[in-house]
């Protein structure tokens, strides 16, 4: 049985499909592109398909990960331009290699993300990041099946930065505020999302964005606590493939690493 693990992303409009949209999606490719997919035993066989740290729904990323079981050997970068070629646009598949270590969903340490605030003026998010830094923790409230949970929201921020935005995407000046917020969340139980941070931006400055952000997640995988970067998790597979013991080998690039 071969193993293939597969970066997929979410953009526009497609950041509002729920997981099970995406896994339904997913599927319908596996079947289009003739896949030679591993099936589960049981009375409801079902392709071998393992999701890790979805994102929430309503939130685009860059940097969604699955892994999938096949029962013949397929070649994975040919095997993710058939079947990116049977997704929708907007669920794109970027990236694939061939599961050759363990552990996978350990690497998946932290988070990049990016939070545009639209009519948010640039200093009023630069001093509620300053007040929520300077806090020694944040505690925020959030609606679970089993009722209203309090945590704190500070513990899991790596690193916490604001920018602006002071042209639109045709290149004519912003008509309204609009601040960025660049973030490094690490992955802890229990989880801390964008809207947690947010939350505690409201509760220790008073922040409240007029319009709900727009939250976009760029990275996940390892964390250098040195440099706060988040990178890439399927290195270590590269690594570990003949390709890259041989004696023609080629080091692997990693400069699509985020840096918060």
């Amino acid at each position: 049985m071969q193993r293939i693990r597969l970066r997929y992303t979410k953009r526009g409009r497609l950041r509002f499909t729920s997981h099970r949209d995406f896994q339904r999606a997913f599927e319908r490719a596996l079947r289009r592109a003739e896949v030679p997919m591993a099936y589960s035993a049981g009375f409801t066989p079902h392709p071998k398909v393992s999701y890790a740290n979805a994102a929430p729904t309503g939130t685009a990323s860059e940097a969604e990960y699955l892994e999938i079981a096949l029962t013949t050997h397929r070649d994975p970068e040919a095997l993710r331009r058939g079947l990116d070629a049977c997704m929708p646009d907007g669920l794109d598949l970027t990236d694939a290699v061939e599961a050759r270590t363990s552990d996978f969903a350990d690497r998946l340490q932290a988070s990049a993300w990016e939070l545009r605030l639209d009519g948010v003026a640039v200093e009023d998010a630069h001093r509620a990041v300053e007040a929520f830094l300077a806090a020694d923790t944040v505690e925020v409230q959030r609606q679970t099946k089993k009722g209203v949970r309090t945590f704190d929201a500070r513990a899991a921020v790596a690193s916490l930065e604001s920018a602006g935005v002071t042209q639109s995407e045709d290149d004519r000046p912003q008509q309204h505020p609009c601040a960025i917020l660049r973030l490094v969340v690490r992955h802890l139980t229990p989880a801390v999302r964008p809207d947690d941070v947010l939350s505690g931006l409201r509760a220790t400055a008073d922040l409240a964005p007029p319009v709900p952000a727009a939250v976009t997640r760029l990275a996940q995988g390892p964390l250098d606590e040195e440099t706060g970067t988040v990178t890439d998790p399927l290195v270590p597979d590269r690594d570990a493939s003949p390709a890259a013991t041989g004696p023609s080998a080629v080091a692997p690039d990693t400069t699509g690493a985020v840096t918060a």
